[in-house]
């Protein structure tokens, strides 16, 4: 699901004119690789790598590798080149628990001149130094680099696209219109390097890709959302998420599960459950987590409970110098039971307080 609420205040911050952005509907016919570029009519989108890495010493980290994109209306009179109609932002983050800490930098900026910029027909994504670009073979190169880490990671495929909800639209609340167009592409074979310091380290791993567009704000009764992305180590994919009320129920839920054989199983609001979980409290903001929740997940062959655990505790970023919310979001590994196993990325916002569109 995606990391919305900095996008969109950076969106709501800039000259607004006549609501014209498309709305998402269901039927709609993706088209490879077109989609994988930028849909730029839309109010916002990104491009969201997430995954586990491993070093040659064995030492485990999560990280993940956030673009988003999102349109501003301006007047149409206003045909300065320096009118800000597309906002790009992006954010990258290392789980290093080794060293017990999460190492984070984001990047901002209005696209043109060539120094950030969204491209049609194909993954191309850039914010200066920043970029994601899929090669014509389907590779997709991650570049980041902040100021105590960087990841230079070659992201293959191993398996087709995922649609999830119906067909690419995925319902996100009680309204129809509140719903982007989403696909995945789950399991993905990482290789590459990090530097932590000074130091460069060859890193392979597994990933996850979820790409989103969308021209709708949450629902105001949301105060925010947890979502799961996970590869399952017998090479299932598993897609977890629910939008919180305030009480801390559900106003919406739902996900996706595609088996190792490929059989897809779209999951609707009474499929999702989150169930008790352990909490962590951040010294730094006071914001109180469930890093460690229980979630049952309703299939076809029969109901599961999920174990969650996160790689480390502490893996909050907080945005708020850059316009965007506190939230948790990290590396995760969950256990099923009777070998049913996996890892990825959990994302909780609106805990330290609800999020303001």
């Amino acid at each position: 699901m995606r990391r919305w609420l900095a996008l969109f205040l950076l969106m709501l911050a800039g000259p607004l004119w006549a609501a014209d952005y498309p709305q998402v509907v269901p039927g709609r016919a993706f088209a490879f690789p077109a989609d994988h570029g930028a849909h730029p009519d839309y109010r916002t989108e990104w491009w969201y790598a997430t995954g586990w890495l491993r070093t040659k010493s064995g030492e485990r980290l999560g990280f993940q590798v956030t673009f988003f994109r999102s349109r501003l209306l301006v007047d149409p009179a206003n045909t300065s080149r320096f009118a800000p109609r597309q906002i790009l932002f992006a954010h990258a983050a290392l789980s290093d628990a080794a060293h017990g800490r999460l190492r984070h930098a984001e990047r901002t900026a209005r696209a043109g001149f060539g120094l950030a910029e969204a491209r049609l027909g194909d993954m191309d994504v850039r914010i200066d130094d920043w970029s994601l670009v899929r090669s014509e073979g389907g590779v997709m190169r991650a570049k980041v680099a902040g100021d105590d880490f960087a990841l230079d990671l070659a992201l293959t495929p191993t398996q087709p696209v995922l649609l999830q909800g119906k067909g690419g639209y995925s319902r996100k609340g009680p309204d129809p219109a509140e719903a982007s167009h989403y696909y995945t592409l789950p399991q993905i074979k990482v290789s590459g390097e990090i530097r932590r310091g000074d130091g460069a380290e060859s890193v392979s791993g597994t990933a996850w890709l979820d790409r989103e567009w969308s021209s709708t704000l949450l629902n105001e009764k949301a105060v925010g959302w947890d979502w799961l992305g996970l590869n399952m180590d017998d090479g299932g994919a598993l897609t977890l998420f629910r939008v919180r009320r305030a009480d801390g129920t559900a106003l919406w839920a739902g996900g996706s599960y595609r088996a190792a054989d490929g059989a897809l199983t779209a999951l609707g609001v009474e499929d999702v459950r989150f169930l008790k979980a352990r909490r962590w409290t951040s010294a730094r903001t006071g914001a109180r987590y469930p890093v460690a929740p229980v979630v049952e997940v309703r299939l076809p062959a029969g109901v599961r409970r999920l174990t969650v655990r996160p790689l480390m505790d502490d893996q909050e970023l907080d945005s708020r110098r850059g316009g965007g919310p506190v939230y948790w979001e990290g590396a995760v590994e969950v256990d099923g039971g009777a070998g049913w196993r996996g890892r990825g990325y959990l994302e909780m916002t609106g805990y330290l307080a609800a999020l303001k569109m």
